[in-house]
């Protein structure tokens, strides 16, 4: 198991201090803090989420729920003008913006891609204690060893899966889905076609060594079609399933539906 990749909380102290003005309220830049805010804190406490949410590709949050709040592109210049008492934002968010929320006098805590489930536990703890939810945040983190523990088969046996993320492209090992994948009694496939790492992989290399079942975002896409067509006339063991593209993009919360889906895939195989 890799380690914990660093999270840093950010004080702002070069300028005057947070305004809580009009705003005082909390602003996520991170789509996957906004899945983790949203289980934590009561809804009139989020004073806007990641506009990443209201997009049902990038979102892990049912678009009923994330239209319940206004979105943010994360703009140094819209996050000020809000006001808010914190915002939780991502690593991949330009320096420059992080700066000028600082010179703003705000509170900014910075998040990192877990790539591990005890990681991912470790975030939810930060956020909580940031928002002052640390009872949730341990409720929540309960779910997942529960989730965790529901999810681990019975039968010892690890048959050879390939998760797609889109199109071709399939995820590899050194991250949370690997972990997910492995914890639930499947053996992540990808290192059997040579990829270290997430990335593409062609139909013409899996019909080489086809694996035991393939999770896919979205089975009418013509990369899937294609490849079930060819699987089907090679004759492979192969069972092809449908694995939501919103289980994929984040950690926190959304680990537990994760586990269970593939917990009923892995069954279904028995």
């Amino acid at each position: 198991m890799k380690a914990l990749l660093p999270l840093a909380l950010l004080l702002a102290g070069c300028s005057a201090p947070a305004r809580d003005g009009a705003g005082g309220g909390i602003v996520s830049t991170n789509p996957c803090a906004d899945a983790i805010l949203i289980e934590l804190v009561d809804p009139a406490r989020i004073t806007a989420i990641s506009q990443y949410s209201h997009n049902p590709a990038a979102s892990s949050i049912a678009a009923d729920v994330a239209r319940r709040f206004p979105a943010t592109a994360g703009t140094a210049e819209e996050v000020i003008a809000l006001h808010p008492s914190l915002v939780l934002t991502s690593s991949f968010t330009p320096i420059a913006t992080r700066v000028a929320y600082e010179r703003a006098g705000l509170k900014i805590l910075v998040m990192d891609s877990p790539i591990t489930i005890a990681a991912s536990k470790a975030q939810i703890d930060l956020v909580a204690a940031a928002v002052d939810a640390r009872a949730k945040g341990r409720a929540l983190n309960a779910r997942i060893d529960a989730a965790a523990q529901a999810a681990v088969p019975k039968d010892g046996k690890r048959p050879a899966a390939l998760l797609f993320i889109a199109g071709d492209l399939v995820n590899g090992s050194g991250t949370l889905l690997d972990e997910l994948l492995t914890h639930a009694g499947f053996r992540d496939a990808a290192a059997d076609y040579g990829l270290a790492s997430t990335g593409s992989l062609p139909i013409e290399t899996i019909i080489a060594r086809p694996p035991r079942v393939i999770m896919t975002p979205d089975a009418t896409a013509r990369t899937a079609a294609l490849r079930r067509r060819v699987l089907a006339r090679t004759g492979a063991n192969t069972t092809e399933v449908a694995f939501p593209r919103n289980l994929v993009n984040c950690g926190g919360p959304t680990i537990i539906p994760a586990l269970a889906e593939l917990a009923k895939i892995r069954r279904s195989l028995s």
